[in-house]
């Protein structure tokens, strides 16, 4: 990984004479994806949301698209070598499905394939992503504490559960692999927001989420890497 523009480097979009930073957001059509490419776009980034369709509502906002299957080692790929040379100082690891299970009804394709896009997903895309990164540039991953061992008072969830706590596992893991790269890693979850994989139930809007992740972001240094915050600024338990 370069940890200086070297040769195909690109500088970010310049705006008079500051720098424009520039994002990165996984399952950007919806929910909270939608929210931090908005609010991101709102403190002056410039965005590039990830999704698996066009999406309209990205395109009114002026959020360049990317097509990403997190399911798909091809699609990362071509993901990668789209973005070739292109500078990012923050990647974000919004994407995520869950399937309502538990002992009564589990199947072994749709624990599989929450495992694959929750926590392969977002490991392999940070691999591919490298040469985008640099000193000073945050890795951030939406999580949950619903991977949280600690604080499971409830059950139930099995796939979705294991595969918030392996990604929990893999952003810890990357805090300490790329910190010599000077790239800090954080672990966030959002709170119980409005949604459609919660059924619109909630205690917060997408909008209220998303604000509260990029505070977070931007306290996000070295020092406070690999640790798992909820959205609010309160440490969680693994």
């Amino acid at each position: 990984m370069e940890e200086a523009p070297g040769a195909g480097y690109y500088p970010p979009a310049i705006c008079g004479r500051c720098v424009v930073p520039r994002a990165l957001v996984t399952g950007a059509n919806r929910g909270i994806g939608l929210a931090l490419c908005a609010e991101l776009s709102g403190q002056g980034w410039e965005v590039l949301g990830c999704v698996r369709e066009p999406c309209g509502d990205l395109e009114e906002k002026g959020v360049q698209q990317e097509v990403l299957d997190l399911d798909s080692d091809a699609s990362i790929a071509e993901l990668s070598q789209r973005l070739a040379g292109v500078p990012l100082d923050l990647l974000v690891h919004n994407a995520g499905i869950s399937v309502n299970d538990d002992l009564a009804h589990l199947d072994s394709e749709a624990l599989a394939r929450q495992y694959r896009v929750n926590a392969v997903g977002p490991l392999l895309l940070t691999r591919a992503l490298l040469g985008n990164l640099s000193r000073g540039s945050k890795v951030a991953i939406v999580s949950s504490r619903m991977g949280s061992l600690g604080d499971n008072q409830t059950g139930r969830q099995y796939g979705y559960r294991a595969s918030k706590a392996a990604v929990n596992m893999i952003g810890v893991n990357l805090s300490r692999d790329l910190a010599p790269h000077g790239i800090a890693v954080g672990i966030l979850h959002p709170g119980f927001v409005r949604t459609d994989m919660t059924r619109g139930g909630g205690e917060r809007s997408p909008e209220e989420a998303a604000r509260g992740l990029v505070a977070r972001i931007r306290e996000l240094t070295l020092a406070s890497s690999g640790s798992f915050w909820h959205a609010d600024g309160r440490t969680l338990p693994w």
